[in-house]
């Protein structure tokens, strides 16, 4: 009964899609200048623009303000550093201080696809830079504990929700994903790791938030080295890593 009382909260608590209407209703001058002018609260940026949420809608804004699709260039910038960001993680387990580290890489040995390998990129580089992900990244067994405790203090970050009784690194499962804003979910039923980072960074640049503080130089990691945005602004600590990346021979 357990089980199925845990999973009942999951569904219960998934943020149901905005009316496909409300996209159309949708003013790109408008919306930008409210949020860039007036600099609401999450919540009040989704109570007032829903569907600026939807996933066409978030890849719509990015392009207007960043002039690219948001998906194609994380994926696509992702790809290229992916094995070397690996092989970097490796060297660095050596150190007892990055266990995390080597319990991702662990995972890797029971299931090494190419989705895995950019998920233990993604997930694993807080930890090399030494940043604690707890608050970002949280998973959330789909059977057991509510929603809304494992979700609880995340201001924005993915909640994944696994199935099956091991816990891994990286769950072998996932039953659902969906990106939170302010302890709320809005948006759901997200599967792939890699897509749902780059939906992430989508809503946080669309609704013109700042990067969470424990995973600041992860997130300008993702812009300035893999999706090449404003490359030239890079801070020190995300510029070394990725001269150590240029330098790492395969």
């Amino acid at each position: 009964m357990e089980r199925k009382s845990g999973r009942r909260w999951w569904l219960k608590c998934r943020k149901k899609d905005p009316d496909p209407q409300l996209v159309d209703e949708l003013t790109f001058s408008q919306c930008r200048q409210e949020i860039i002018g007036e600099q609401p609260l999450p919540a009040e940026v989704l109570s007032r623009w829903p569907a600026l949420f939807l996933e066409r809608q978030v890849r719509a804004e990015f392009r207007r303000v960043v002039i690219t699709d948001i998906l194609q260039s994380f994926l696509v910038g992702l790809d290229v550093p992916v094995q070397r960001l690996l092989e970097v993680y490796k060297a660095a387990t050596k150190s007892v201080k990055k266990q995390a580290l080597k319990d991702i890489l662990d995972c890797l040995e029971k299931d090494d696809t190419s989705e895995r390998r950019s998920t233990a990129a993604l997930v694993g580089l807080p930890h090399y830079i030494s940043q604690d992900p707890s608050d970002v990244i949280r998973m959330c067994d789909a059977h057991g504990e509510t929603v809304d405790l494992a979700m609880k203090g995340m201001q924005v970050g993915l909640l994944i929700g696994y199935e099956g009784a091991e816990k891994d690194a990286l769950p072998r499962e996932v039953f659902d994903m969906a990106a939170v804003v302010e302890e709320t979910i809005v948006v759901n039923n997200l599967k792939d790791v890699p897509c749902r980072f780059a939906r992430l960074m989508g809503i946080i640049y669309c609704v013109n938030l700042e990067y969470p503080q424990a995973m600041k130089f992860s997130f300008e990691f993702l812009q300035r080295v893999v999706m090449k945005i404003q490359p030239d602004q890079a801070s020190a600590q995300v510029h070394g890593l990725s001269n150590k990346l240029l330098r790492y021979k395969l």
